[in-house]
């Protein structure tokens, strides 16, 4: 069933607390996770950018600041986050384990030198 107070309730906070009406002052947070790195930047415009990096792979994505009344710190604490953060890592373990269907280690071909070195004889000529 349709709740219409619920919904007029939220179309009010979304007005109230529009984070395109506030200009925030950039954070970052970094720290180890899982054997890789974890960097979450709180950007002025109130876009959160998480970064997971492990072992030479790099996945990013974005979210829009969901508690701006909140410490960034303090929303990271609560979880705020979490599903972006686990989603990022799941991809990363992905990619690492060669279960990508774009990313695989069979698929990359190892760098040969093709070029060959005839030495010629200065004698000849």
């Amino acid at each position: 069933m349709f709740d219409i107070k619920s919904f007029f309730k939220r179309e009010v906070e979304k007005k109230l607390i529009n984070v395109d009406d506030y200009i925030f002052m950039p954070e970052r947070v970094d720290m180890e996770l899982e054997g890789g790195s974890l960097n979450c930047v709180l950007n002025s415009d109130g876009r959160v950018d998480i970064f997971y990096s492990k072992q030479g792979v790099t996945e990013v994505s974005s979210a829009t600041r969901k508690h701006p009344f909140t410490a960034f710190e303090t929303e990271l604490y609560h979880g705020v986050y979490d599903d972006v953060i686990n989603d990022l890592v799941k991809e990363v373990d992905k990619i690492i384990d060669g279960s990508s269907k774009y990313f695989s280690r069979s698929k990359i071909r190892p760098f040969t030198a093709t070029l060959s070195q005839n030495p010629v004889d200065k004698n000849k000529f």
